[in-house]
């Protein structure tokens, strides 16, 4: 096993990270009322990289203002995922290592410094733990928008976590403006979006030597 399937579906999913071309904000005949539009959605991040709203497939213009709300959301999970693998990456090949034991005979000192590598060396329940807890954080989010806020396909925001002490655990954005907070989602969707991009890039030059140009290899 290379590497998580997951990491690797989310970044080719992220055609859709570059949001797509404007649509009018109709209503589909199946739609929430209370979605937020799809107009809304793509109007930030800003597109000061490309001079416009990229999305070459179009594949944000197929679907309903809960298709959009649904791939916004998706698109900032796959990016957290992204920018935790990247780093994760970088610092195994650093020669970052946890002290103590990984598994029952397996310490995190004897772990390779290549990142696919490193990944067979964790045994197979590691894996599966790693999965679970994922599919866990993921349940859990959906419950917990019904206690702690307004659902993203209900006129919340996409993308905000409701797992309790997961996110800002020390409440760092407690005391920030609306507005702050809305170009820090920003900042943070753009980092994502780069962070699937270098994964991606890691991922390909360690599979395919050669395959990324200036790349050292992984």
């Amino acid at each position: 096993m290379k590497i998580v399937s997951a990491l690797v579906v989310a970044a080719a999913g992220s055609a859709t990270a570059f949001t797509a071309p404007q649509v009018s904000s109709r209503t589909s005949s199946t739609a929430l009322a209370e979605c937020v539009g799809k107009d809304e959605v793509l109007k930030t991040p800003n597109t000061l990289e490309f001079g416009q709203i990229w999305d070459p497939l179009g594949l944000a213009s197929i679907g309903s203002d809960e298709t959009v709300a649904w791939f916004r959301h998706a698109e900032i999970k796959h990016g957290r995922v992204a920018m935790a693998a990247f780093v994760g990456w970088w610092a195994v090949a650093a020669g970052l290592r946890f002290p103590g034991e990984l598994a029952f005979g397996t310490t995190f000192a004897s772990l390779p410094s290549k990142g696919l590598e490193a990944w067979d060396a964790v045994p197979g329940w590691g894996k599966a733990q790693l999965l679970m807890l994922a599919g866990l954080i993921e349940f859990h989010d959906e419950i917990f928008f019904k206690t702690r806020g307004t659902h993203y396909l209900k006129g919340g925001t996409p993308g905000k976590n409701m797992v309790p002490g997961l996110y800002d655990p020390f409440g760092l954005s407690k005391n920030k403006s609306e507005e702050k907070k809305a170009r820090l989602r920003d900042v943070e969707i753009k980092n994502g979006r780069l962070a699937m991009i270098g994964f991606m890039g890691l991922y390909a030059a360690a599979m395919i030597p050669g395959s990324v140009p200036l790349q050292p290899a992984p």
